[in-house]
């Protein structure tokens, strides 16, 4: 039985990379660099949307965001660029009653602690410091055929912002948009169906970054999102 499962899993593991190969492919354009993907590009923002100042992108950037099959610490994730280079490490944290998650630098920094929030009426989830300040908040609203959700926080000279996730999780693309703007700070793509789903609930998107907008905030933020819309 074991040979069996293991078997899954390699099969679903290739079946990933084959996956992220054709996506990085797909951004791929003509250059003079052989062939080095090119990112469509978003538009910069007037002003920053960041709680992490040195995590900003200064250009767009696109994130590979993969959840780790039979992860045996609950859920975590791994996030590089779609160069497969490492950015951000998401570790799960299997015995917490608040799916608390541990959210790092590559070099293994932590930067926040994810965590849900039990009592309360719509489904929120926030980030809080090692002192246990809260740093941001995720929190879901009731919206008919869809998935909705805001990103409420204050950034690092005390602005404060509400950025709004909208659209069925299962759809190609969907936007995060600045509410005081109508900034379009961010996008996330899925594939619709692939193999390591059904194998592991492994969950696997390209979220892609614009200049001007904290990496790491955007990361959490889907992750709390794709937590809500895979709750069981």
């Amino acid at each position: 039985m074991f040979g069996k499962i293991k078997g899954f899993a390699d099969l679903a593991e290739k079946k990933l990379g084959s996956l992220q190969s054709q996506a990085s492919s797909s951004m791929a354009g003509p250059s003079s660099g052989g062939g080095q993907a090119v990112i469509p590009a978003m538009e910069a923002l007037a002003a920053q949307v960041a709680i992490f100042p040195q995590f900003v992108a200064q250009k767009t950037e696109a994130l590979v965001l993969k959840e780790k099959v039979f992860s045996l610490s609950g859920d975590s994730y791994d996030i590089t660029t779609v160069e497969k280079v490492p950015v951000f490490k998401v570790q799960g944290k299997k015995l917490s009653l608040s799916g608390r998650k541990v959210f790092a630098d590559q070099q293994g920094n932590e930067l926040f602690h994810l965590r849900k929030e039990h009592l309360s009426i719509h489904t929120t989830y926030y980030g809080e410091d090692a002192s246990g300040k809260v740093l941001f908040e995720v929190k879901s609203k009731f919206s008919i055929g869809s998935s909705k959700a805001y990103v409420n926080f204050t950034d690092a000279v005390g602005v404060a912002h509400s950025l709004l996730m909208k659209g069925n999780w299962f759809d190609t693309k969907s936007d995060i948009v600045d509410e005081k703007t109508g900034a379009v700070v961010a996008s996330v793509n899925r594939k619709i169906f692939n193999l390591g789903e059904i194998v592991g609930g492994q969950q696997t998107y390209v979220l892609t970054v614009a200049p001007g907008v904290d990496m790491a905030l955007m990361c959490a933020a889907c992750i709390c999102f794709d937590e809500k819309n895979n709750e069981k």
